[in-house]
């Protein structure tokens, strides 16, 4: 089982608060003989079609020294999981969730950005402290 971010809970919740119904906690990917865990998997039901939407969602804190080194292991992360999920569960989409002042002072950089746009990462960005997601970012 792996490691919970200090922001797990804060995710969860905030995800909840928005409608979603959290059907895994983890949610486990195999990819052959490889097994990886993305923090969150959630379900929402569209009331305008009823069909479900489907995320997975990858919570990362940005608490250490390095910005950019974090930046790197976390979209290694997120291309991983998102070519697994594309096998094992291609209608579910992967976001990256990360903290509204990280994205403010880091995201919105534009090399950053360049990345994110380059590599098609989908975004959650909430406030910590309040549990809410105040953007979606595709």
């Amino acid at each position: 089982m792996p490691a919970r971010d200090i922001y797990h809970n804060t995710v969860k919740h905030a995800l909840e608060k928005g409608g979603w119904n959290v059907t895994a906690d983890p949610f486990l990917l195999r990819a052959g003989a490889i097994s990886m865990y993305v923090d969150l998997g959630a379900e929402r039901l569209l009331a305008a079609n009823r069909n479900e939407e489907k995320i997975a969602v990858e919570i990362k804190c940005f608490l250490q020294a390095s910005d950019i080194s974090e930046f790197h292991a976390a979209l290694g992360q997120f291309m991983n999981y998102r070519l697994a999920l594309s096998k094992q569960e291609p209608d579910r989409v992967l976001y990256l969730a990360v903290p509204a002042d990280t994205y403010d002072s880091f995201f919105t950089q534009p090399f950053i950005q360049d990345v994110l746009h380059q590599y098609q990462v989908k975004l959650i960005v909430f406030i910590s402290n309040q549990e809410v997601i105040t953007q979606w970012i595709s």
